[in-house]
């Protein structure tokens, strides 16, 4: 049974987004985290941490600075510690973010306006989304991220040459938002039940939300470029064992998550053609026929 208990400490009325960070014992990191939402938010935000363990001072950090969370005494990951959040929740959207994570100033503001123009209309394909940020990374090749190195790490970190330069950073907005940091109404959420429980701790869970998403009828993913957030990487999920994603959402999806995240969301776009039906090519079809055996016989 898993145990864990949750506090609440916030009871602002003008919270924006409900802003949900799972933490493993990565203070340091939560700490720059959290406080570039309060110094470099537009709008007021409630904030709530996930903490798995917190014995490196995370506990005592989070209750000194009055945020609601929940405290789970042994690491249940980002699937449970994310749903067990659930109650807390104050606001209307559901906001997902990592603790190796740094908001850069007024991040909310486009999102928020994002938000205004899908629904302004009233129209009822348009009540469900999911909007990401864009991260900055300092590498990689990842088509729906501005590459530009301000440090690896905390110690290595040029946060105000990357306050100096960010602006110039921004980028067209892109298709295909799946990762954090993202947000969607909690009736989306709500709907689809929120993380996977059979992706615990993780891996390949960020995919899988948003294929249930579809799944419901949501089409718009969408990436927001002028609302830019540091992004280190990787910090804690280097520490655990890995839960076999990958297989375990194509058994489940029939797909891959790459095929998915290519052909239906057409990850990185900047041309906005959602459909309603997706009919891969004969080849593409033929080769996830083929995953899902190889996954099947692996599974045995």
């Amino acid at each position: 049974m898993i145990d864990f208990e949750k506090y609440k400490r916030s009871f602002k009325a003008d919270y924006r987004f409900s802003i949900l960070i799972p933490t493993w014992n990565n203070l340091k990191y939560l700490e720059l985290c959290v406080n570039s939402i309060r110094k470099n938010s537009a709008y007021p935000h409630q904030i709530i941490i996930a903490v798995n363990e917190g014995i490196d001072g995370t506990l005592e950090w989070v209750e000194a600075h009055g945020l609601d969370y929940i405290h789970a005494k042994k690491n249940i990951g980002i699937c449970y510690a994310l749903n067990a959040c659930r109650s807390l929740i104050d606001t209307q959207f559901v906001f997902y973010a990592n603790d190796d994570m740094y908001f850069l100033p007024n991040w909310d503001k486009p999102i928020w306006e994002k938000i205004n123009e899908l629904t302004e209309n009233q129209q009822s394909k348009n009540r469900y989304y999911m909007i990401s940020s864009t991260l900055v990374e300092p590498s990689g090749n990842n088509p729906c991220v501005v590459v530009k190195d301000f440090g690896h790490d905390i110690e290595t970190f040029r946060e105000t040459d990357l306050l100096e330069e960010y602006s110039n950073l921004y980028r067209n907005d892109w298709s295909g938002s799946t990762w954090p940091p993202n947000v969607m109404p909690l009736d989306c959420w709500d709907l689809v039940g929120g993380m996977s429980i059979e992706f615990s701790p993780g891996m390949y869970s960020d995919p899988d939300i948003s294929r249930k998403l579809w799944a419901a009828g949501v089409r718009n993913f969408i990436g927001v470029g002028n609302s830019l957030v540091y992004h280190f990487g990787c910090k804690s999920t280097g520490r655990i064992k890995k839960n076999k994603g990958k297989k375990m959402f194509v058994l489940k999806w029939g797909i891959s998550a790459h095929t998915f995240m290519k052909h239906y969301l057409r990850q990185g776009d900047i041309q906005f053609t959602p459909v309603d039906e997706n009919r891969l090519p004969m080849p593409n079809n033929i080769k996830q026929l083929a995953k899902r055996i190889v996954a099947c016989l692996k599974k045995q």
